[in-house]
């Protein structure tokens, strides 16, 4: 499965970046479509290992849980426990690299697979938005806090 990767420079260190990825009861806040994200199951460092999510981002709405793998504040990787009605397969990471002082480099790549069939173009164009869309939302509200 070929995944669509985008990234972004934050002004602010890893860690800062990560809590907020980590703080899924804020994600309706920045996240466009999430309506909720609830953790289902934590790791022994507290950080979420399942999320549901209830999505409304059109045409896509759907719920479904999410199981997650952290490695510190370098790398979050997620992929689909439970499939929702329309989402079949979703795999992703955000990929966090320190640069100069306190920015970082956040990288997301995506890959996901709906039931309904799409054109490959279209379906790497529709990931590409989401992607988009999910950084500069993640951008803007580590930036603001």
């Amino acid at each position: 499965m070929a995944r669509t990767t985008s990234d972004i420079v934050i002004d602010a260190p890893a860690d800062q970046i990560m809590a907020v990825i980590a703080d899924f009861s804020a994600y309706p806040v920045w996240a466009t479509g999430v309506k909720t994200a609830d953790v289902v199951a934590t790791a022994d460092d507290d950080r979420a290992r399942q999320v549901h999510f209830v999505l409304d981002a059109a045409p896509i709405r759907d719920e479904y849980d999410l199981a997650y793998v952290w490695d510190a504040d370098r790398t979050v990787s997620w992929r689909l426990a439970e499939p929702g009605s329309m989402l079949t397969s979703m795999d992703g990471a955000y990929v966090l690299e320190p640069l100069d002082g306190a920015r970082t480099r956040v990288t997301y790549q995506l890959s996901v697979d709906v039931s309904v069939p799409l054109l490959g173009m279209l379906k790497r164009k529709a990931e590409k938005v989401i992607i988009d869309t999910a950084l500069k939302g993640l951008k803007k509200q580590v930036e603001a806090s």
